[in-house]
């Protein structure tokens, strides 16, 4: 079994988004969230995003890292 790299693009590819750096940059750009706001609730997220979000935060800590800079790029920290 090989070992994925886990990063912000792989993230991006399994929620289905689009993943090169511009695309990244843009999404991030235009998805600012209020600091009130989980990551998990964004309401551009769809219910299958959520669900991935939720579960590989709760249950993969090599997930978390890359979950966790994607909550405070879309948070602006």
């Amino acid at each position: 079994m090989q070992n994925v790299q886990i990063t912000l693009e792989t993230l991006f590819q399994t929620l289905g988004l689009a993943s090169d750096e511009k695309d990244m940059d843009l999404f991030v750009d235009n998805h600012q969230l209020d600091a009130s706001v989980k990551l998990e609730n964004a309401p551009f997220w769809n219910d299958e995003q959520r669900q991935i979000l939720a579960n590989y935060k709760s249950t993969n800590e090599e997930w978390v890292i890359i979950i966790d800079l994607l909550d405070e790029l879309l948070h602006g920290e």
